[in-house]
């Protein structure tokens, strides 16, 4: 799954869900069951993520939506293979990166 955000330090959870394409309410949810995700609140209560925190929901999307992964599961595969995951998660959109721009590539000949 490629994230298409802008370039910023904050998002709201408004943008987030968008770019993913799941509600709030799943962002908000995978805030209370995962530590890793800890967006600032303001005043208000109004959660704002760091390009941080977007990496880390990257991370818990891939592993629950994509690969089929329980929230125990993946919880548990965070915890004791946190390295190797995010090694194999950067690979993994690194070439899905590259064959979005081939297929752009095909498109535009």
């Amino acid at each position: 799954m490629h994230v298409d955000l802008p370039e910023k330090l904050y998002y709201s959870i408004g943008e987030v869900s968008k770019a993913f394409g799941v509600n709030t309410s799943l962002i908000r949810f995978w805030e209370k069951e995962f530590d890793v995700l800890q967006p600032k609140k303001n005043a208000k209560g109004n959660r704002k993520f760091t390009p941080q925190d977007i990496k880390n929901l990257e991370l818990i999307y891939h592993l629950v939506k994509e690969r089929g992964f329980t929230l125990e599961g993946a919880k548990t595969h965070l915890k004791e293979d946190k390295k190797e995951t995010l090694t194999n998660f950067d690979i993994i959109r690194k070439l899905e990166n590259v064959k979005a721009q081939l297929l752009e590539l095909k498109k535009n000949l």
